[in-house]
């Protein structure tokens, strides 16, 4: 790091988080009360007024309670408006971004099941990939535009998402959630000893039980296999979406203090480098890399990686070619037969418009229980 790139990291303070959802609330109490180096000040950037405010009231009150002299402090603006964006950011300069803003809520399926959500079932998960990209690139062009030396952790199907970011050249540190949640479960089973370096290979495909055990995520202790990992994270997979979120918000939490206050960082984060999937990382002087147990190329470790995507029904190479599979295709075969087709994730942006489209109508649809019942 050059002297001037340095003083420029320096000018840099503090945490943005972006969104009024359920993980960005999260992520606020948390780092009100996380017992890691306090950020100084955490700005909430949310689309609804009352939601920036609340959360920044609330994660505020309990900051006071614990003693932390972290500060909250609200902005209402909206992730999809780019330029507003970026004023607010080159005006509060954060040495942190982190990310929860998407048009795909994850709760939709447990809340209003809808078409929408049947199709997704069925065709997989990585159906929704443009949509959790859309305004996660608003926010990488606005910190690239803002120019402040910022690092932004994406916490919205980083998986996939931050290696459609990286291929297009826009600026992604890491994501948060998925294998780092992963992991949090397993250092709670395992417990590893002060010293003892647990790393864990997983992909957002293992939130679920995969069929074929052997597809299971990979997780070494002091670079020893672990066996039995799918009876390891029984419990973890157990737990409901919405009650694990009180645990991606902390290790999301903790991450984020630790790179705003420009601490060394060992981890299991989604999306490193542009990477598909999560992979063990470390973290110094604001530089990323991977930490594959040793015998593990990284070459092998995407190879890898790619192959777990595909159970999410899409998957995004270093080149940046997305190619969405058989199941999304079969799903999706009348109303976008085009699917199959393979294409470079700068020409993901204009699918993103096509599928609102596709969920508006599919959401109008009532299921068949109504429809028997009113009939």
């Amino acid at each position: 790091m050059t002297a001037e790139e340095a003083a420029r990291h320096e000018e840099a303070q503090g945490i943005a988080v972006v969104g009024g959802g359920s993980l960005a609330r999260a992520i606020c109490y948390s780092l009100a009360v996380a017992a890691v180096p306090p950020p100084g000040t955490v700005t909430v950037l949310a689309r609804s007024a009352r939601a920036a405010h609340e959360i920044a009231s609330v994660a505020g009150a309990r900051a006071a309670v614990s003693g932390s002299p972290t500060r909250f402090t609200a902005e209402p603006v909206d992730a999809a408006d780019q330029e507003a964006l970026t004023a607010v950011l080159s005006r509060i300069r954060p040495r942190v971004v982190l990310n929860c803003a998407s048009v795909q809520s994850p709760w939709e399926a447990t809340r209003s099941p809808p078409a929408w959500t049947d199709l997704l079932s069925a065709g997989g998960f990585g159906i929704a990939l443009p949509l959790h990209a859309v305004l996660a690139r608003n926010v990488a062009q606005a910190i690239r535009s803002s120019r402040v030396p910022t690092l932004f952790v994406n916490a919205c199907y980083p998986d996939a998402v931050n290696p459609l970011l990286h291929a297009e050249g826009l600026p992604v540190f890491c994501g948060v959630g998925n294998s780092a949640t992963l992991a949090a479960s397993l250092r709670a089973v395992l417990r590893p000893q002060a010293g003892e370096r647990l790393r864990v290979l997983a992909h957002h495909a293992h939130l679920h039980a995969p069929a074929d055990p052997a597809d299971e995520a990979r997780v070494w202790l002091d670079d020893r296999p672990v066996p039995q990992v799918g009876e390891l994270l029984t419990a973890h997979r157990a737990c409901s979406r919405e009650e694990l979120n009180a645990v991606t918000g902390h290790t999301a939490a903790v991450l984020a203090a630790r790179l705003a206050a420009a601490q060394e960082v060992h981890a299991d984060l989604p999306g490193p480098l542009g990477l598909p999937g999560g992979y063990p990382v470390r973290i110094s002087g604001g530089r990323i890399g991977l930490d594959l147990p040793p015998g593990l190329t990284q070459e092998e470790a995407v190879a890898w990686q790619t192959r777990m995507a595909a159970h999410d029904g899409v998957t995004v190479r270093p080149s940046g070619e997305v190619r969405f599979g058989p199941r999304a295709h079969q799903a999706l075969a009348a109303r976008l037969p085009d699917l199959a087709e393979a294409r470079h994730a700068r020409d993901i942006a204009p699918l993103t418009h096509r599928l609102l489209s596709l969920r508006h109508t599919l959401r109008m649809q009532r299921p068949a229980a109504d429809t028997d019942s009113a009939a």
